[in-house]
């Protein structure tokens, strides 16, 4: 989910306010055009902590998604209190919305970018790479809470996070270049009718 006490909050530290400052400017100049000094453009304090800290943008951009990772990893901790089913309609239901509002269509347009890097650059790879683990790992023990409380029919829940996981990366490529609420209204769909046929357990 969009961070948004991180995105548009009060930072609570000076290293919140420097990531705070790499996502709105990466929100406005894009990841070709982005520098260091655009950058320090959006820094409410001292300029010279950005450059004795960093070398570049890369180094900051690879901060601020360790900074999502950590992030996204306490969220799904705190995702336990719902039942196993409510918990993986959740998921589902965010991941294949029909429509988002600004803060959060500006986030997957970010994070998409972010994301393209690690085709050719192993330092994003192996971050986006923990970024997917992690949110593999959180739909795994929800399937496998469903399964323990025959929830859900005795399936691998390791075999169904990874297949979520690529239908949602799916989604989120198809919102940033060209998908329609109609793409999504029909991945949802089809989603449900996997849920009931392949998850539900018999009665």
């Amino acid at each position: 989910m969009a961070p948004s006490d991180l995105i548009h909050g009060d930072p609570e530290t000076t290293r919140d306010a420097i990531m705070q400052a790499t996502y709105q400017a990466l929100c406005e100049h894009g990841y070709a055009e982005l520098t260091i000094q655009r950058i320090g453009d959006e820094f409410t304090k001292s300029k010279s902590l950005l450059y004795h800290h960093y070398d570049g943008k890369d180094e900051l951009l690879l901060e601020f998604l360790e900074t999502m990772i950590d992030r996204f990893e306490n969220e799904f901790q705190e995702d336990t209190h719902e039942a196993p089913r409510a918990r993986l309609d959740g998921i589902l239901d965010y991941g294949l919305a029909a429509t988002l509002d600004e803060e959060r269509a500006e986030f997957t347009r970010t994070m998409g970018e972010l994301r393209a890097q690690a085709a050719h650059d192993d330092r994003y790879h192996q971050r986006v790479a923990r970024l997917d683990e992690s949110f593999r790992d959180h739909v795994a023990a929800v399937i496998r809470d469903g399964v323990a409380a025959d929830a859900f029919a005795a399936v691998d829940p390791e075999q169904v996070a990874d297949f979520v996981l690529v239908v949602l990366n799916g989604a989120r490529l198809q919102r940033v270049t060209g998908g329609t609420e109609g793409d999504m209204n029909a991945a949802r769909e089809e989603m449900r009718h996997y849920v009931r046929c392949r998850l539900e357990a018999d009665e």
